[in-house]
């Protein structure tokens, strides 16, 4: 990257935590708005902006299904991937994976397989990142449409789906309904994440563990409700997708500063750290680390560890994960003096 950016956006990145919708350029959000005839609450891109400031979790789920709605068309996903494609690239992110929630568009009459194949459209357009597929089964509609969604997402399977998760309303809707669909995608040979501990507690995590048997965990801000849990977060390394500034801008912590990711680092919990939302939160994983070093007292050895970390906690092959992880361990960024 140029010279004058910072250590930061200079540090080679991996993304596991990341929504495709969430993370759509402000600039491309406002062209879909206009496309679909504007809102009139919204005069210009500034009030857009404002618009995604939320006062609580629910708030949150609320404004994403507001902004959904200016997703109509195939070639609107081929235009938001490609646009969320180059960002992420020019933040020298190498390798995500990332959510994409195709449920949330059936009132459009768009079908998941041509949804997935628009997406991919989209992200072959930018070969400088290479960017896997986790289909969000989106836990508010039930058990029942995720069963459909996963059986219409194993038809794409060739457009780089490689896992399924479950986003949403976690407060409302608990994992365990969803077993027989994880045992399902298991069957399958899909990888499994469940969002959990982030607007629920404990309990949500461990439905997630024991019911659904996942392999992440997006989140898990609040496993340190339960010492046990914690005990077994540390002895299975079981990975967390944690997202500091997504969960200050939901309101899930009061501050930067009480967020457990520096505690659960320290007590050998398998810690990633990701964006989730960044142009919904205003937040990128340079910042991120930033605030790890400001806040959290993580050195810059710790900050590759995570990272490292997150090539580790990967559904890449076993060799090209190896690759990465030399490539971005060797990478001449970590041994710059500190400024």
């Amino acid at each position: 990257m140029p010279a004058h950016t910072s250590w930061f956006e200079r540090v080679p990145k991996v993304e596991l935590h990341v929504h495709l919708e969430g993370a759509i350029p402000l600039e491309t959000t406002w062209y879909l708005v206009q496309k679909y005839g504007g809102d009139p609450s919204l005069p210009d891109i500034e009030a857009l902006r404002r618009r995604f400031v939320f006062r609580d979790f629910p708030h949150f789920i609320d404004t994403w299904i507001w902004r959904n709605q200016f997703l109509r068309e195939y070639e609107d996903f081929a235009v938001l991937a490609e646009a969320v494609a180059r960002d992420l690239a020019s933040q020298n992110i190498r390798y995500v994976e990332a959510f994409f929630s195709p449920a949330d568009y059936f009132r459009h009459g768009l079908k998941t397989q041509d949804l997935i194949t628009a997406v991919r459209s989209g992200l072959n357009r930018v070969p400088d990142v290479e960017v896997a597929l986790v289909v969000d089964l989106v836990r508010d509609t039930g058990p029942e449409r995720a069963m459909v969604t996963l059986r219409e997402v194993n038809e794409v399977r060739s457009q780089g789906v490689i896992g399924i998760g479950i986003g949403g309303s976690e407060q409302t809707f608990p994992p365990e309904p969803f077993e027989e669909v994880y045992r399902e995608a298991r069957r399958l040979g899909l990888h499994t994440n469940a969002h959990a501990g982030e607007a629920a507690g404990a309990a949500s995590l461990w439905g997630a563990i024991r019911a659904l048997k996942v392999e992440r965990i997006g989140h898990g801000t609040r496993a340190e409700e339960d010492p046990e849990l914690l005990d077994y977060l540390a002895e299975t390394q079981l990975p967390l997708e944690m997202c500091p500034l997504s969960n200050l801008r939901t309101g899930v912590v009061r501050s930067i500063d009480e967020h457990p990711v520096g505690r659960y680092y320290r007590r050998g919990l398998m810690v990633t750290v990701n964006s989730d939302d960044p142009k919904l939160f205003g937040n990128s994983l340079a910042e991120e680390y930033r605030l790890l070093m400001e806040h959290h007292s993580f050195s810059r050895a710790d900050v590759r560890a995570v990272v490292l970390n997150a090539v580790r906690a990967s559904w890449l092959p076993g060799d090209r994960k190896q690759e990465l992880l030399e490539s971005i361990g060797s990478d001449p960024v970590w041994g710059e003096p500190s400024a």
